[in-house]
């Protein structure tokens, strides 16, 4: 930062996937970086431990982060530890595949409280700490056909909260945006994060006009870009990492 205080990220959802590889990312590039997880306490741990080799303060929490009081602890505990969160970066956000007149009431919650009601909590405990320093970046993940409000029979839970993703980070942006922060949506396709079984990927590549599937770098290059100062005029966008798939 120009006064030269070190940048702090939190990253919900950061022991694996798309959200460990950010999170080293920006280690790499000097960030300090706290992240979060429900249930992979080795993958956190080991995350954790690569973070430190980088060089940056880190930290590794369990945190159910649908749970608004618990995201509000999160945050506190990351700015009293490591002083602040200059960036939230929401990777957090499971999902199921069901018959939507099969879904069951917790199931159907599920994919609400995780996926969306998860990110309002983070963004609403980071936001302050943001607008008093005016500058800040929140990052949440939507879907790549989710701005198409088409029909999806196995993932209709999933798909409509990751919609609502998309209108809160909008909304977000339009609020925030007076204070110097932006807010942003990266919309994947197929990306090979570990989330689907590799024989899914490989059924799909001939539905993806690049050819191939992508890879957690694309979704890192995609998010160093949104939290960079380069980036400070962008907000409320939706960027499609798909290949083109879903257009």
């Amino acid at each position: 930062m120009s006064d030269g205080t070190t940048r702090v990220a939190l990253v919900t959802g950061g022991a694996k996937g798309i959200g460990r590889a950010i999170a080293l990312a920006l280690a790499r590039r000097g960030w300090d970086v706290a992240i979060c997880y429900r249930t992979s306490a080795d993958a956190a741990a080991a995350t954790r431990a690569e973070l430190e080799r980088a060089g940056r303060r880190a930290l590794a929490a369990a945190c159910d982060v649908s749970d608004p009081a618990a995201a509000k602890a999160l945050v506190a505990r990351v700015e009293g530890e490591l002083g602040r969160v200059d960036a939230l970066v929401h990777c957090a956000g499971p999902y199921h595949r069901v018959d939507v007149l099969a879904e069951t009431p917790e199931g159907w919650r599920e994919m609400f409280a995780h996926n969306l009601d998860s990110l309002l909590w983070c963004a609403q405990a980071a936001a302050p700490g943001m607008k008093a320093r005016r500058w800040g970046r929140i990052v949440g993940f939507g879907m790549a056909t989710a701005d198409r409000l088409s029909a999806q029979p196995q993932l209709t839970g999933h798909f409509i909260a990751k919609m609502g993703v998309l209108v809160l980070l909008r909304t977000l942006a339009r609020v925030l945006a007076p204070y110097g922060v932006t807010a942003n949506a990266i919309s994947p396709g197929f990306i090979a994060s570990g989330s689907a079984p590799d024989e899914e990927l490989d059924k799909m590549v001939k539905n993806i006009p690049a050819g191939y599937v992508g890879a957690t770098d694309d979704a890192v290059g995609a998010a160093l870009y949104l939290l960079s100062d380069e980036a400070r005029y962008v907000n409320g966008s939706n960027l499609h990492l798909s290949g083109g798939w879903g257009l």
